[in-house]
């Protein structure tokens, strides 16, 4: 998508929360991203869609810089959150990653109790000065993750214990717990049954009036659900990026056009 085209587009959005511009990663020899440009909005849902193997994980894991993990990883381009380059050698990735929260496809508690689990970012990130605030947060926390009634009695119980569904909501819960002002989120309705998806979706439709939440999805019936902006990645190229509703029923690009009607994927 050319770059002209995204800037336009982008300058008419409310509040751009995150920019990159002209963002390339490689895995050694392999170009994983390549040359992708976009705006990400506060306070919506964006959605990254796309093939398997397409770059949508890849480039999610950017705006935390996740891939600083990697040792063979490379980024090339600029990722500014609120104006301030994410990979600027001054930014503590730790830092970073209170700002921007994530949510993995398979939900990872911690094994500790369901408290410690929320408490745990909190307490690493001084957010609390005793044991009332941080009682105080871990219960916003599990609020704003839709669980608080279902763990309230048993807050000293592991983590590991709950369900599926309810271990991904004390994932998001533990995510929010540091304040963030994005919320990444790999796939994280994959592992569940309808019932958990449906819970989840309700609850990014809630967490969109906080935080900027952008969500990789296999599902492009959930993308149609939850999200306000898409984007399709295919073999690394941001093909297309613009409101949902335009992207389903009237892509500008033929290989948008293939993967929603089920020709390519």
């Amino acid at each position: 998508m050319d770059d002209q085209r995204i800037i336009e587009r982008t300058t008419v959005m409310k509040d751009i929360k995150i920019a990159a511009t002209n963002v390339n990663v490689f895995y050694g020899d392999t170009h994983a991203i390549k040359d992708v440009s976009v705006g990400i909005e506060d306070k919506a849902v964006t959605a990254f869609i796309g093939p398997s193997g397409c770059g949508k994980s890849t480039f999610l894991r950017c705006l935390n810089r996740m891939n600083d993990t990697i040792d063979i990883a490379r980024i090339e381009g600029k990722i500014e959150l609120d104006g301030e380059d994410i990979y600027d050698k001054r930014v503590d990735p730790v830092q970073l990653r209170a700002k921007v929260g994530m949510v993995f496809q398979k939900p990872n508690p911690f094994p500790k109790s369901i408290y410690d689990n929320v408490a745990y970012g909190p307490r690493i990130h001084g957010l609390s000065r005793n044991k009332a605030e941080l009682d105080e947060i871990v219960e916003k926390s599990l609020r704003r993750g839709a669980i608080w009634n279902e763990v309230k009695d048993r807050l000293d119980q592991p983590g590991t214990g709950l369900s599926g569904g309810q271990q991904q909501r004390l994932c998001i819960a533990r995510a929010v717990a540091t304040e963030p002002e994005v919320l990444l989120m790999d796939e994280p309705c994959s592992a569940l049954d309808p019932i958990a998806t449906a819970q989840i979706e309700e609850l990014i439709d809630d967490l969109k009036q906080r935080y900027s939440v952008v969500i990789v999805t296999h599902s492009m019936q959930q993308a149609a659900r939850v999200s306000q902006k898409t984007a399709f990645f295919h073999l690394g190229d941001l093909v297309e990026y613009g409101e949902t509703g335009h992207i389903f029923t009237n892509p500008e690009d033929s290989r948008t056009e293939s993967y929603i009607t089920g020709r390519i994927g």
